[in-house]
């Protein structure tokens, strides 16, 4: 790295999102997330000391980033984004400039709380780990199969589900992010899984997934009847990423001691929480002794190592599959986000900035 003085003064525009307004109940549009042009400079005498520059390669869009949106602080994942805050997410990015010796020019890293930018500054305290650009992983597997979406999965299904040979698994949300991982999970432990997704495409990339079966929950006018159809012998193990009407109508087809793990309900991450569905027949959960936890993956960094070790060599093995939608451009967050909770994508959202 050049000393002071040595190196020659270079300024970039760089675009970054941040918060302008919040959005209270449904999809955030460009009233509320809002893109700007800001100057960065890439000279390593410009940073403080423990910081470094990075160039922001590959954007992870999450539903959780929709609950720090809305204006009202429910305890929920992350706490708001502030008025005029630039928004972050999980990345993968290259280490530009460094005032941190544990990190050289070139270094590929993942960080967390990623500034939604192509350019920025950030405390090297910020990054969670170095990644190596041989190791036989793809980049999107870090933030999807190997990442929060894939550890979420595991979670659920082997952690707070603990799944056993020959349970019958229901997955919501099957073709997304998680869903994907989850039944795919499931079946390596030797469940019956069955998935609802909400586009007869999304039914079809369920099934090659390995999933016993799927169904269109866009075509289903009674969720009960449908249950009733694919789960005649009852549900074990429901991995809720809905919410609603879906979760209701699971609790009348639990077996008992059925377990649901929640991991997170996006029917509702759009409405104030007064007008969100309610679920009318709690009850069932007495009488089954039915267990319903919901979880956060921080809780679970204990085994995340168990988890990296167990996904890629399955990845190795050909035993487990990911399906990606890419949009091209920081000028497409609010778009990836969008897609989300639109039912336009399937699998893992990702930007390729650069």
């Amino acid at each position: 790295m050049a000393h002071a003085g040595e190196e020659k003064a270079v300024v970039v525009e760089s675009r970054e999102w941040y918060m302008a307004a919040y959005a209270p109940d449904g999809i955030p549009t460009s009233k509320h997330l809002k893109l700007r042009t800001v100057p960065v400079s890439l000279t390593a005498d410009s940073i403080p000391e423990g910081h470094v520059i990075i160039e922001t390669l590959l954007v992870s869009i999450d539903p959780y980033l929709r609950s720090r949106m809305t204006g009202v602080d429910e305890g929920l994942y992350f706490p708001q984004f502030n008025i005029n805050e630039v928004l972050s997410a999980t990345a993968i990015a290259r280490v530009i400039r460094s005032r941190d010796s544990n990190y050289s020019e070139g270094d590929i890293v993942i960080i967390f709380f990623c500034p939604v930018s192509e350019y920025c500054v950030v405390p090297s305290q910020a990054i969670s780990r170095k990644i190596d650009p041989n190791a036989g992983v793809s980049f999107p597997d870090y933030l999807s199969l190997i990442g929060l979406p894939g550890f979420a999965a595991w979670v659920g299904i082997d952690a707070v589900g603990e799944a056993k040979p020959g349970s019958n698994v229901f997955i919501s949300a099957a073709a997304g992010a998680v869903g994907m991982y989850a039944g795919q999970l499931a079946k390596l432990k030797g469940c019956r899984v069955i998935g609802s997704a909400g586009s007869d495409e999304k039914v079809k990339l369920v099934k090659e997934f390995g999933y016993d079966d799927a169904f269109n929950y866009k075509k289903e006018t009674d969720f009960d009847a449908a249950l009733a159809r694919y789960f005649p012998n009852g549900i074990d193990l429901y991995l809720d990423n809905v919410g609603g009407k879906m979760f209701e109508a699971v609790l009348n087809h639990v077996n008992k001691y059925a377990t649901i793990p929640v991991c997170g309900m996006i029917s509702d991450y759009n409405k104030v929480w007064t007008n969100r569905e309610g679920v009318r027949n709690l009850l069932n959960m007495v009488g089954k002794e039915v267990k319903i936890q919901g979880y956060l993956v921080g809780t679970y960094m204990d085994r995340y190592e168990d988890f990296i070790k167990e996904m890629v060599s399955y990845k190795k093995q050909g035993k487990i599959s990911s399906k990606y939608k890419f949009y091209q451009g920081i000028e497409q967050f609010l778009e990836s986000l969008e897609s989300l909770f639109t039912g336009s994508c399937a699998g893992k959202v990702l930007i390729q900035v650069k």
